[in-house]
């Protein structure tokens, strides 16, 4: 929980607004119109109840998000399927920043100056979590290590009683296919060298298969980065002409959710190098497109300039 902060105070402060409210006979409805049994939509009158209280029994993942922001309907869906799946263990709150202006203004002053931004709130306590939009594998891997490491330092609540059998009543998901089962059991262990072995064997039988590309390439990133050593983009910026350094630091930032700065690096190395260089720089972007679904902007803009830096 490193890095989180205390709710207390906005509960405290939004408590004494809505006890003006009462008392001018202006109460606030419940909750804003809820998404789903186990996904909710919070507005700057009911933060403190759907998720700082709520927080006390149950984990709350907070998606701030905008109708503008298409990144945001990349995430958003991902997060809504996953606590479908979660059944109750955690909760997904959806902050429309537009419309709440009191709950844009603190992700401002958290030092947030992008969205989607995705916080978890724990007992009271907000930890930021993720800040820009990932392929459902890696927001799978992403949430579950969130709550493992909860887990491990003892301070995840238990889930309340009686939602999970629920779910259970609402019908079963149908059978999910064997292989990409195997995939995921593989990344939810931690064992990329499975993970890739299984994507590998769906798109031998499809090789158009989106879901294994997208699950294929961020396996392969992720067992990139956890080769390198710290400080891959400082050696990166120090040594603008090695093209394999770049790369390394490209990989870093698209762990780190920082694709256009990632995207950006590379198409430098393009314009920068000839040969063998200037091709390996190349297909490292390419591969790196997979991560992103193929009409995410930002993949779009760096296909049109690499383009541009090619010809």
């Amino acid at each position: 929980m490193h890095g989180a902060i205390d709710l207390g105070a906005r509960q405290a402060a939004t408590k004494k607004q809505q006890e003006r409210r009462a008392q001018g006979g202006g109460a606030p409805a419940d909750a804003a119109g809820a998404a789903g049994q186990y996904v909710v939509d919070v507005t700057d009158e009911t933060f403190n109840a759907e998720v700082v209280e709520r927080s006390q029994s149950v984990p709350v993942l907070v998606d701030f998000w905008a109708e503008w922001c298409e990144p945001c309907k990349q995430l958003g869906p991902i997060l809504e399927k996953l606590a479908a799946e979660a059944a109750g263990k955690w909760v997904l709150a959806k902050v429309d920043i537009d419309a709440n202006p009191q709950l844009a203004a603190y992700m401002q002053q958290m030092g947030v100056r992008g969205i989607p931004f995705v916080a978890a709130v724990v007992a009271g306590q907000l930890l930021p979590f993720l800040n820009g939009a990932a392929p459902e594998p890696q927001v799978r891997q992403a949430v579950d290590q969130l709550f493992d490491a909860l887990r491990k330092e003892g301070i995840l609540p238990d889930a309340p009683e009686g939602e999970q059998p629920a779910a259970a009543e609402a019908g079963a998901a149908p059978a999910a296919d064997p292989v990409y089962a195997e995939a995921e059991d593989a990344l939810q262990r931690g064992d990329l060298p499975a993970a890739k072995a299984a994507f590998e064997r769906i798109l031998a039988d499809d090789p158009r298969d989106a879901q294994a590309k997208q699950g294929l390439a961020l396996v392969g990133l992720s067992l990139r980065v956890g080769a390198l050593d710290d400080g891959a983009v400082e050696d990166a910026d120090a040594k603008p002409g090695d093209v394999q350094a770049q790369i390394a630091a490209a990989d870093v930032e698209m762990v780190s959710g920082r694709i256009d700065a990632a995207f950006d690096r590379l198409l430098a190395a393009v314009r920068g190098s000839a040969g063998d260089d200037r091709d390996a720089a190349r297909k490292h972007l390419l591969s790196l497109f997979e991560l992103l679904p193929p009409d995410d902007p930002r993949v779009g803009r760096a296909r049109r300039a690499l383009q541009s830096a090619l010809f």
